[in-house]
C-alpha cells in the first residue's frame, strides 16, 4: 500500500476541511486554537520498559527539520490524572489512562485465527489493569460499532471483546460512563461507515471531546482494503487524512497489533504508517502474540507531555521529529501537527 507522500498531501487537504474542536480549561488542547503544540511521547528502552526521569535537555524536537526549544516536559505515570481533579471541567476527564480497544473483524481464516488468539491475550491483559484505567471497545466489520463505553468493569470489557469477534450487534451504550465516548459518538454515521478509515476517523472525532491523551490499541489486518493492489482509493485517502487530523486533535496514539497469521502481507505497510504517524508502535502477533501485547502494555505505562511554542511560518501540515540526546531509548511520538 502506498500511503507515504499521498497520505501526507491528503492530510493537508483534510485539515482545511475539518472543524476545529473547542478548548477546555486546565487541560492540554490541540495546537490549531493556541500557539503551543502538545505532543505525547512514549519512551522505552531496548526491553520495552518505560524510561523515566527525563528532562527537556534529554529531548531534541524538530519542526520541519529545524530544532525548537521545549517550553515544558512533564512525566505522567499510568495511575496519575493529567487534569487537576479540582479544575473546572475535570468531571469530563479520566482519573488515569484512557485505552480504546479497536477490533477489525474479518472471517478469513488467516485473520480470524489471529483475532481469536489476540482476544485470549487481551483477556489476560485486562487482569493487569489499574483501578484508575478506563477502557472502551469499538469494532469494525461491515460498519463501525461502539461495543462498550469507557469502563473499569472487566466483565463488560470481556463481553464487548467477545461480541467484537462474533460481529454481533452492540447493546445500547451505558449512559453512566464518565468520561463517555458515547456522548460524542455519531451512531448514524457509524452505521454508514463504508471504510475502516472512516471508522477510525469517527472514533477519533468522538475522542476529541474528552480531555487528555488516549492510547488506541488497534487489532487489525490493514487499511486501504478497498483499493486493492492499485492502492487506496480516493475515499479511503480522504477518510484516512481526516482520521489522522482528528487523531492529532484527540491526542490519540495508535498502537497496532497486526492479527494477520503470516510473516508478511501487502497491507502491513498501511498499519506501520498509521502507528508511526500517530506516535504508536507496530507489532506482529502471529508468533508470540502475548509478548507483542505485553510490549505495548509496558510502553503505555507512562508518557511524557512535550510542549513547545509553534514556530513562525506558513500555515498547513508540519513535520515533527522527537529524539533523545543524552540517553538511549526509543521514542514514539506524533510526527505532524496542523495549523
Amino acid at each position: 500500500m502506498r500511503w507515504g507522500a499521498a497520505a501526507w498531501c491528503a492530510l493537508a487537504a483534510g485539515a482545511a476541511l475539518a472543524q476545529e474542536p473547542q478548548g477546555r480549561p486546565d487541560s492540554y488542547r490541540e495546537e490549531a486554537r493556541v500557539e503551543r503544540v502538545v505532543v505525547d511521547a512514549y519512551v522505552t528502552d531496548r526491553r520495552a520498559n518505560v524510561v523515566t526521569g527525563l528532562t527537556a535537555a534529554d529531548f531534541l524536537v524538530k519542526v520541519d527539520g529545524r530544532p525548537v526549544p521545549l517550553e515544558s516536559v512533564e512525566w505522567i505515570p499510568a495511575d496519575t490524572p493529567e487534569v487537576n481533579p479540582a479544575a473546572p471541567g475535570s468531571d469530563l476527564a479520566a482519573p488515569g489512562r484512557l485505552i480504546v480497544l479497536f477490533f477489525q473483524t474479518d472471517f478469513a481464516p488467516v485473520r480470524m485465527i489471529g483475532l481469536m488468539r489476540m482476544g485470549n491475550h487481551v483477556r489476560r491483559m485486562l487482569a493487569k489493569l489499574l483501578p484508575t484505567d478506563r477502557v472502551a471497545v469499538v469494532s469494525y466489520d461491515s460498519h463501525l460499532k461502539l461495543r462498550q463505553d469507557f469502563t473499569i468493569d472487566r466483565r463488560k470489557i470481556e463481553d464487548a471483546l467477545e461480541a467484537s469477534i462474533r460481529s454481533s450487534e452492540p447493546p445500547v451504550p451505558d449512559d453512566a460512563s464518565s468520561p463517555s465516548l458515547a456522548r460524542s459518538f455519531d451512531f448514524a454515521a457509524a452505521k454508514k461507515a463504508s471504510t475502516i478509515e472512516r471508522g477510525l476517523y469517527l472514533v477519533a472525532r468522538a475522542l476529541r471531546a474528552i480531555p487528555g491523551a488516549k492510547s488506541l490499541l488497534f487489532f487489525g489486518y490493514g487499511l486501504g482494503t478497498i483499493g486493492g493492489m492499485g492502492g487506496p482509493g480516493p475515499k479511503e485517502r480522504r477518510d484516512y487524512s481526516m482520521a489522522l487530523y482528528f487523531l492529532a486533535f484527540a491526542r490519540t496514539n495508535v498502537f497496532v497489533l497486526d492479527i494477520t497469521d503470516a510473516d508478511y502481507h501487502s497491507l502491513e505497510t498501511s498499519l506501520q504508517h498509521v502507528s508511526d504517524m500517530t506516535g504508536g508502535t507496530y507489532e506482529k502477533t502471529h508468533v508470540f502474540g502475548n509478548l507483542a501485547l505485553d510490549r505495548v502494555r509496558r510502553a503505555i505505562s507512562g508518557r511524557y507531555i512535550l510542549v513547545f511554542v509553534k514556530p513562525p511560518g506558513p500555515r498547513g501540515v508540519h513535520a515533527i521529529s522527537v529524539s533523545l540526546t543524552r540517553v538511549a531509548g526509543d521514542v514514539s511520538a506524533r510526527k505532524y501537527y496542523t495549523d
